[in-house]
């Protein structure tokens, strides 16, 4: 029987020949993936069991509240901590290392065909590689820890594909944000999305991230890109050369195919308060802003901050904005200081900040007053996400953010170039 990438990798992790979306399988897991809350995890693990299944596929990196912004947060790192000494779990990355989503990859743990799980649901990123990624819920991931198993009901799958030349400034964010525009965002619900198309062919893996990042929006349990020679040499950066990729059949059957043509597309905002509200950020510009966040496990990447320093050049950030800049991982704020973007950004005005997730849950390093409107590359803009339940998000490219950074309001990015 033909199948979709999502069917074939959980028909292999399940020990089966074949499933088909509806069927309930049993499948053993790759890598479990936890941050911060990995500490109400380990008190229900605690109740279960007393050592983990493989202390050496467990990873956790602490990202959401970094460094710890109350009391109640540093007990749970310190709790967390012990947990990871006590079970010898060796793949531990504590404050200040970046965010989980990237610093998954970077650190060689995501391999196509792997079934990765996260406490996060953000996972989907991991998608990106060729592996069946998804988020789970703390019970759930406590039983992964347990036995190194999951069950999971088999996803439909919508095959997505993008074809043509991006336009200069139009990002696949802009791509991403169309689509949930286009669909909704529930189209997804339980379903796994496949992108294919020449767009996804030519695009980076920093952009194919996004992409597979941001598809949770849609609602689906995973995103897909088939493995290619761009996933291969990222791998080798890795030193990662033996793994077992598994491709789609041809003739695989899929619940509905999309089509998105990017040749004409300008660069989308989703708009308060929903991630589906999307528009041509021509049809939003003008509306003053007071703080633009570049960073998040959406954006954040090298790429990013590459286009948001030459955005910046010879340029200022505007007085009223306070433009955040937070890197998705040590590694890229040390690359991003070499090449020198983040001298660029600063000297314009911008605020550097450590890897993590900053102002994304409205925790802290950029929480937004009662009234106050901000443009972000984050990847929820719902009614008090970042703040007051008074203030308003809009969700946009680096290139829209840095460029409305520079005006005070929002802006083409375009515009700003010429």
């Amino acid at each position: 029987m033909s199948q979709t990438l999502a069917e074939k990798i959980l028909a292999q992790k399940s020990g089966q020949a074949t499933v088909k979306p509806g069927e309930f399988i049993i499948a053993n897991v790759d890598i479990a993936l936890s941050h911060d809350n990995a500490y109400p995890i380990s008190q229900q693990f605690a109740t279960i069991d007393s050592t983990v299944w493989n202390p050496e596929r467990i990873v956790i990196i602490l990202d959401h509240r970094t460094p710890a912004n109350h009391e109640t947060a540093a007990q749970q790192h310190k709790n967390i901590r012990q947990f990871v000494k006590n079970q010898h779990i060796v793949n531990f990355f504590d404050v200040g290392e970046g965010i989980c989503h990237q610093v998954l990859p970077e650190k060689g743990f995501v391999q196509p065909g792997h079934l990765i799980v996260g406490s996060d649901s953000h996972t989907t990123t991991h998608g990106a590689f060729g592996a069946f990624a998804t988020g789970v819920g703390a019970t759930d991931m406590t039983m992964v820890w347990s036995t190194g198993k999951i069950w999971l009901k088999v996803p439909e799958t919508l095959l997505c594909s993008f074809q043509g030349e991006l336009p200069s400034l139009v990002s696949p964010k802009d791509c991403i944000l169309h689509l949930i525009g286009k669909m909704g965002a529930e189209k997804g619900n339980y379903k796994a999305v496949e992108f294919t198309g020449s767009t996804i062919d030519h695009m980076s893996m920093d952009g194919r991230m996004t992409m597979c990042n941001q598809a949770m929006e849609m609602g689906v349990k995973t995103a897909l890109i088939p493995p290619d020679a761009c996933t291969q040499r990222y791998l080798q950066k890795k030193g990662i050369t033996s793994y077992q990729p598994v491709y789609p059949d041809s003739d695989a059957t899929y619940t509905e195919h999309i089509n998105c043509n990017v040749e004409s597309l300008e660069p989308q905002i989703a708009c308060p308060h929903y991630v589906d509200h999307v528009k041509p950020v021509s049809a939003v510009t003008g509306i003053p802003i007071h703080q633009a966040v570049l960073g998040s496990c959406t954006n954040g990447r090298i790429e990013d901050l590459a286009q948001a320093a030459a955005i910046m050049k010879h340029q200022c950030v505007h007085p009223r904005v306070r433009f955040i800049i937070i890197p998705a991982s040590r590694s890229i704020y040390v690359e991003a200081m070499e090449k020198g973007y983040l001298q660029i950004l600063s000297r314009a005005g911008a605020m550097i900040v450590n890897p993590g997730c900053g102002p994304c849950l409205g925790l802290h390093q950029g929480v937004l007053a009662q009234g106050e409107t901000a443009i972000s590359t984050t990847n929820r803009n719902f009614k008090g996400r970042m703040g007051s339940m008074e203030s308003s998000i809009y969700l946009a490219s680096p290139a829209t953010v840095t460029a409305s950074a520079i005006t005070g309001k929002i802006t083409d990015p375009r515009e700003v170039k010429k």
